[in-house]
């Protein structure tokens, strides 16, 4: 499986690094597993709806 860097992810969905470690941490990326203290995303990983909205408009 090929994998993402949280940079890579960040530049991919437009959001910052925290937000993406936020979304690792908290479960809501499937398949994201952490590698001593690196995150790896799959490059097939859709980005996580953002619950502080709602209807999601600007997704």
């Amino acid at each position: 499986m090929d994998y993402m860097t949280l940079k890579e992810a960040s530049e991919k969905w437009g959001v910052t690094l925290r937000w993406i470690n936020y979304y690792c941490s908290a479960g809501r990326i499937p398949g994201a597993v952490k590698m001593g203290t690196v995150w790896l995303i799959p490059k097939s990983a859709q980005k996580p709806k953002d619950g502080r909205r709602k209807g999601n408009k600007h997704e």
